[in-house]
């Protein structure tokens, strides 16, 4: 469990280092979220019945281009060798590293939904 919290905390750590992936992720969400009632028209009631959906839609999409984040670093430098060698088994591994997306991504997204 310990490797299991030390590769959480350093995927959370990149995660704040670089900073980019969240700031695309809530722009594109945005951006969704402002121009569909622009193309679908001054019809309140498609809006108000649609609405949901484009909300969550527009969240997972804007979630799955920061995706590749998760394995692209580790592989660029060599670590991703390492952590696949290591001693924590590698369902854990991708599971630490889902986590450190989710926390570093999801939940932002998430709590920017409602707004």
């Amino acid at each position: 469990m310990n490797g299991f919290l030390t590769l959480l905390k350093r995927d959370l750590a990149l995660a704040v280092r670089e900073g980019g992936a969240l700031g695309t992720a809530l722009g594109f969400y945005l951006i969704v979220v402002t121009l569909m009632p622009l193309g679908l028209g001054p019809d309140l009631n498609l809006l108000e019945r649609i609405a949901p959906g484009i909300l969550w839609v527009a969240l997972l999409l804007a979630a799955l281009l920061s995706l590749p984040r998760i394995f692209e670093a580790d592989h660029d430098d060599g670590s991703l060798d390492i952590i696949t060698l290591g001693g924590l088994p590698l369902e854990l591994a991708v599971a630490a590293k889902a986590l450190a997306h989710w926390i570093s991504t999801g939940i932002p997204l998430a709590l920017m939904a409602p707004m």
